[in-house]
Parts: C-alpha cells; sequence; structure tokens
C-alpha cells in the first residue's frame, strides 16, 4: 500500500511547472565524514525530472527540454500512479547485454522524436528511469525535507515496474560503496548530505560527485577533414570550455566515433558553419590549420586521462552528444 501524505496546514500547492535539477560537485575521494553522507550509485544516462499528474508523465530534460515524446516506457509508470501527483528526479539509462548502464546505446533513443521510431527503438533498445529523488507529491513540495526523509517518502511509493525502478542508497560506507561501483562497471558515486534540502537549479557541495572515470562536457567549435577512410568527412572535433573569457579551445578528438555517429555529427553541423573562429583565444596552427568553424551550439561528452599544464585534455575520447545540456551549463570538471 503506498502511504499518502496529509497537505501541509497551510493549504494545497499545485504541481510546479519547472523544478530544475539539482547538480553535484566533483571530488576526487569520498568525504572522510561519510557517516553524515547516504550515497548512491551515479548512473550512465540522462537526467530526467518527471512530473506527473492524471496518470500522465511530462519529462523534462537537465536543460528544460520536453522530451516526453522520446521515452514512452514512461507512460506505463505515470498511469500506476493513479491520482497522484508527483515530480520525481532520477536518470534514464539504457542497458547493455552484460546489464551495465551503456551511454552509447542511449544515444540512440536521444534525437528521435518521430512516433513510429520512437516505437520501433523503444523495442530495440529499451530505457529504464532511475528515481533517486522527490520533489513534491500530493500538493505539497518536498523540497525542503532533508534528504533522508525524500528517500523515505520515495521508497514509500514504491517504484518498481518494467522500465522504472528506484535504486538503493546506503548510509555511509563511502569507499566500499564506491568500489562495489568499479566492481559494477557503474561510473561512479554520488554522496548526499543527510540533512541537506534540495536546492533547484543550483550546484550545491551537499552533493558530491566521485567518477570511476573521467569525464567532461564539451561545446563543438569546428571540426577537421579527415584521412583515408574519413577522406571528405569529419577527422576531428575542435573541443571548447566556455569560461570568462568566451569559449576556451581544450583540444581535439577523433576517436572514439562509429560511422553513425560521424554521418549524424556532420548533418547537425553543416547548417551551423561560419568563417571564423569561435573560440576565444587563438587555436594552435596544427589545429586550426583546414578546420571548418561551426556556432558553439552543441554539446558533447568525452573521456580522458587528465588535464595538461597549458589546459587541455590528454587522450580524449568521444562518448557522445549531450541533448541534455545547454552550452550555458558546460563547465570545466577539475
Amino acid at each position: 500500500m503506498v502511504r499518502r501524505m496529509d497537505p501541509p496546514a497551510e493549504g494545497f500547492a499545485p504541481l510546479p511547472e519547472l523544478v530544475k535539477p539539482m547538480l553535484a560537485v566533483l571530488r576526487d575521494e569520498v568525504p572522510p565524514d561519510d557517516e553524515s553522507y547516504g550515497f548512491e550509485f551515479k548512473w550512465d544516462g540522462v537526467r530526467a525530472v518527471v512530473y506527473v499528474l492524471g496518470g500522465r508523465p511530462r519529462v523534462l530534460s537537465r536543460n528544460d527540454r520536453d522530451v516526453t515524446g522520446s521515452y514512452p516506457e514512461l507512460r506505463a509508470m505515470a498511469e500506476a500512479l493513479g491520482s497522484r501527483q508527483v515530480v520525481l528526479d532520477g536518470e534514464i539509462v539504457a542497458f547493455d547485454a552484460d546489464g551495465r548502464p551503456s551511454f552509447g546505446a542511449l544515444q540512440s533513443r536521444m534525437h528521435v522524436t518521430d512516433s513510429s521510431s520512437v516505437r520501433r527503438l523503444a523495442t530495440q533498445t529499451p530505457v529504464t528511469y532511475l528515481v533517486f529523488d522527490v520533489l513534491h507529491l500530493d500538493g505539497r513540495s518536498l523540497l525542503d525535507l532533508p534528504y533522508v526523509e525524500r528517500r523515505e517518502v520515495l521508497e514509500s511509493l514504491q517504484l518498481s515496474g518494467r522500465s522504472w525502478q528506484t535504486p538503493p542508497w546506503f548510509r555511509g560506507g563511502g569507499d566500499a560503496v564506491l568500489d562495489a561501483s568499479k566492481q559494477q562497471g557503474l561510473e561512479g558515486v554520488i554522496a548526499k548530505k543527510l540533512d541537506s534540502r534540495y536546492f533547484p537549479g543550483r550546484r550545491s557541495d551537499c552533493w558530491l560527485k566521485v567518477k570511476n572515470l573521467r569525464t567532461q562536457e564539451v561545446v563543438i567549435g569546428g571540426w577537421k577533414p579527415g584521412a583515408g577512410r574519413r577522406a571528405g568527412a569529419i577527422g576531428s572535433l575542435l573541443l571548447g570550455v566556455p569560461d570568462d573569457d568566451g569559449l576556451t579551445y581544450v583540444g581535439h578528438v577523433g576517436t572514439g566515433f562509429t560511422d553513425k555517429m560521424l554521418r549524424d555529427l556532420e548533418a547537425d553541423l553543416a547548417p551551423l558553419a561560419r568563417d571564423e573562429s569561435p573560440f576565444a583565444h587563438a587555436v594552435p596552427r596544427e589545429h586550426a590549420r583546414d578546420a571548418r568553424w561551426v556556432e558553439p551550439q552543441i554539446v558533447g561528452e568525452v573521456v580522458f586521462s587528465e588535464w595538461t599544464r597549458d589546459g587541455r585534455l590528454r587522450h580524449p575520447a568521444w562518448r557522445g552528444l549531450r541533448p541534455d545540456k545547454a552550452v550555458a551549463e558546460v563547465i570545466r570538471e577539475s
């Protein structure tokens, strides 16, 4: 039986139109006072806030894009909630054949809006919504509740179905949770202060993320033609990260692409062509030579080994596009 919450004494609060997701701060290791934190696995997918009203879902990405039509799997979850009014926060994930989250597999679902294509892909590459927070329930905002109490409310909803789950959390024991994430091939962990409220749209050190992989969101500022098998097509992308001066060049990436990724990128970048470099400072001559510049409007993600002393990505490999991220949200994760 799902527990119902009594409305607050001051009256009924309608379902909000928009609650921007709270963001975490990157750390190299779990906090030493880990008994003050709850630990969750970090899932390699796309963030989504889901608004359920009248048994219907409205799904918004991290940059407030309505992606409801791309993920029909969530309709069943909304129907299962019946008359409940709820705002949920979580991650949309696609799993590979070994049951591990696969960002590469999820790429095929992230750009599709055509209904027939969506239905076909939902069969070929189904997704699961992993719910880790509840922000509003039946006329009451839960933003001011401590994390541990919001988790209690979330678990009382018993959200478990074919395409939606409530993953576990752990009080303390951060090193053990991080080790478990490595053994399971997961991206890392999120540490959340037990007594912290939810800060919409803010990057707060009440939430800390510790990654097993080093990843960086990047903005595409141009590309260079390929050679050999890639002759006449994209050979590498020129990448930047916004800062106070504008778009700062952080390196180029030429690995990690499938042929389909390259074809899709060429189609996406063609209408964004421009004559001059969008980077705030000069790009090294060997990389600027023969470059095709584009308007810096497309966000992607790379995995890399480290930052060099001159602020470049060492050994980056392409992971995929991030249509759920806005250019203004991209920051250097150091």
